[in-house]
């Protein structure tokens, strides 16, 4: 005991071991802030080995304590050389800093946590509604993933527009006779292309949208970008001969003189 309050005195010599006991820190450690220039290494002995004095030792739990206050390696050299005035200084810069990084964390956990979300993370709480709508009333998830997609790509191209035309959609779902098409519509995935159900859905599209007429003109009017339209429409990949069928109708029935062709 005795022994070892000598070898801890003011004028004792110790190995890295003991250094790093002493201060409560590894080897590794010690290694590490030589290699950064934060602890001066002593030269080796005869008998090759470094011996560290009280002062290196002092030197080590001054940067420990630093590095475990969560002050970067990189600043803690600058610290200990730095009078009171610019210690207290940096001391708040680090402390910014650290706090701008709590605050990008708190921003993260929050973005990870909207994960669960499902829809709501990535369009609007409009759209993730109407997606909610659309499975309520038995729509397949085949359709609202289509839906989904485009939402998102128009979302984010075309926010002024998409915002316009959500409005109309939410307002058109609230309508029984809309609705009945939509299911129909998604129906029509597996229907033959002959089916002469197609007709009679092409024209009760055709005659909902022609009472609607008004709304639905002036939703298209804000839809300007060729390029806009063009991508949604991209979106769009999964089509059955019945849905390119009731289409070629639509725009048959368009170009005869008949109503706006339905959106669908």
């Amino acid at each position: 005991m005795y022994g070892e309050q000598v070898e801890r005195g003011p004028g004792s010599m110790i190995t890295i071991g003991r250094l790093a006991d002493f201060a409560g820190v590894t080897i590794k450690a010690v290694r590490h802030y030589h290699q950064r220039g934060l602890l001066e290494e002593p030269p080796r002995d005869s008998s090759g080995y470094r011996r560290y004095s009280a002062e290196h030792a002092i030197h080590l739990v001054k940067i420990k304590t630093l590095a475990e206050a969560g002050v970067p390696l990189a600043r803690i050299k600058e610290l200990l050389a730095a009078d009171p005035d610019q210690f207290a200084a940096a001391i708040a810069e680090i402390d910014r800093n650290l706090l701008e990084r709590a605050e990008e964390l708190l921003r993260t956990r929050e973005r990870i946590a909207r994960l669960t979300a499902g829809d709501r993370l990535f369009v609007s709480p409009e759209v993730a509604d109407y997606l909610e709508q659309l499975l309520a009333l038995g729509v397949s998830p085949r359709s609202v993933q289509t839906e989904r997609d485009g939402w998102i790509l128009m979302q984010s191209v075309s926010p002024k527009d998409a915002a316009v035309w959500i409005a109309d959609k939410l307002e058109a779902i609230k309508d029984p006779e809309f609705r009945a098409i939509y299911r129909d519509y998604d129906a029509a995935y597996d229907w033959s292309p002959d089916d002469p159900r197609l007709h009679e859905l092409a024209d009760r599209a055709a005659r909902w949208t022609a009472e609607h007429v008004g709304r639905r003109e002036e939703t298209s009017a804000s839809m300007q970008d060729p390029l806009v339209v063009q991508l949604v429409i991209s979106t769009v990949d999964d089509h059955s001969p019945a849905w390119d069928r009731l289409n070629t109708i639509a725009k048959e029935r368009y170009q005869a003189g008949a109503v706006t062709p339905p959106e669908a």
